[in-house]
């Protein structure tokens, strides 16, 4: 399909709903006592099949004027599913949905598409078994197999920045038997401790250490999603790169761990403003205006990858755009994505101009260039899609690209909103 390009943005709108706060508050929503009701829930292929997955095991989840209705059944309330559960292409699904699992009172198999098969699974498979779990795997990938146990409580260093991982080991540690204990490197995003709180989960933050200890039931509640920072953040790095762009997302979720992107394109020179700010269901949400802007090369690395690892591709993108040469370290995470995000990203924008050096846990990008609208691959991948749809609005002929069906996963309206706002 032939992409927009030659374009810049205006106006006011609002994203979809944030993947990571639906996918956990349908999770949730599950094993509370009580209905539970969800307004913004994104309908993503990916959130999606996290319904799909609960209700293969007896959960009635309905859907009344755009509102999820989850009607839960308490931590123990869920049945064995008639088949393997499939999680599609949602590997937040697969890790957290294991941790709920691994205390059950039935064994259950999960499965997902091609890409799920591929991705690591001994980095929830590890914490779990330390914790008692009976779980088999196919040389520690999917499909997996998990036959319900008691679990123990345990102290555990991550040893990756993951808040899948940290989150499968969270929704195990509510069945323990006595307290558990994480311990991060550096603080990854935090939606499943701010939304276990609310729903009355016994969680003490301590800095880098996270303390659980077992209780005996959650309780229903309502919750309203905020935009997707992720999301909004496509449009926002358009509208930095086009010409007299002026943009305001409204109602997008800022939670501090989540906005690495924001706070290291403001250091490149980004005109950006957080306007209205305030909490809704415990996590921080703002409506963000942006301007176009001349931006300038900043290298990244350490503990602000984690804060912005879905934004990278974007980055790789406004990188090759900006003044000076970027460096970029500590992100091999990337390479466990849909795609393996330091290739395919570097692959798809040095065939339009850009020159990006793949390292082993990164990328030496060189600034100042001009793009050439040519044939790209999104390789199966939502962000690589999305990240190439945006390069061509700075194109003076549209790029082709493969497949947008991808973009389903995650951004459903993607191509509409970008429709409706450019000029």
């Amino acid at each position: 399909m032939s992409l927009l390009y030659n374009k810049s943005l205006k106006g006011s709108f609002f994203v979809d709903g944030d993947k990571s706060i639906s996918h956990r508050a349908i999770m949730l929503g599950a094993i509370a006592e009580g209905i539970t009701t969800i307004k913004g829930f994104l309908k993503g292929e990916d959130c999606l099949s996290t319904i799909q997955c609960f209700k293969d095991m007896g959960i009635k989840i309905i859907e009344e004027n755009n509102i999820i209705k989850v009607y839960g059944n308490g931590l123990k309330g869920l049945k064995a599913p008639a088949k393997a559960l499939y999680v599609g292409n949602s590997g937040t699904t697969i890790r957290l949905i294991s941790g709920i699992l691994a205390s059950q009172d039935f064994s259950s198999t999960i499965t997902g598409d091609n890409s799920i098969l591929k991705r690591p699974m001994e980095r929830i498979i590890t914490p779990l078994s330390l914790m008692g779990a009976n779980i088999h795997s196919n040389g520690y990938k999917a499909p997996i197999t998990i036959n319900g146990t008691s679990l123990n409580g345990i102290e555990y260093h991550m040893p990756i920045d993951s808040a899948q991982v940290k989150s499968c080991i969270l929704l195990a540690s509510l069945y323990a038997n006595e307290k558990t204990t994480i311990i991060e490197k550096n603080k990854s995003r935090n939606h499943s401790e701010i939304m276990l709180r609310y729903f009355g989960a016994n969680i003490k933050i301590d800095n880098n250490t996270i303390t659980s200890s077992p209780i005996d039931k959650l309780i229903a509640k309502d919750i309203e999603v905020c935009g997707d920072i992720s999301s909004a953040s496509f449009f926002i790095t358009a509208a930095l790169i086009t010409k007299n762009s002026h943009i305001i997302i409204k109602n997008v979720g800022i939670n501090p761990t989540r906005i690495g992107f924001l706070e290291v394109l403001i250091k490149m020179g980004a005109n950006i403003k957080f306007l209205n700010e305030r909490y809704l269901n415990g996590e921080k949400i703002a409506d963000i205006e942006v301007f176009s802007s001349k931006l300038k090369a900043c290298d990244i690395n350490g503990a602000i990858i984690p804060k912005m690892i879905d934004e990278i591709p974007l980055f790789a993108l406004i990188s090759s755009i900006a003044n000076g040469n970027t460096i970029v370290k500590d992100a091999s995470e990337l390479k466990f994505k849909e795609s393996n995000r330091i290739k395919t990203i570097s692959t798809e924008l040095n065939k339009l101009g850009a020159n990006i050096i793949e390292t082993e846990d990164g990328m030496i990008i060189e600034g100042n260039k001009n793009f050439i609208a040519t044939k790209c691959n999104s390789h199966n991948d939502h962000r690589i899609a999305m990240t190439l749809a945006i390069a061509s609005l700075v194109c003076q002929e549209p790029i082709i690209l493969d497949d947008k069906s991808c973009i389903n996963i995650s951004f459903p309206n993607f191509f509409k909103i970008l429709e409706e706002i450019t000029y």
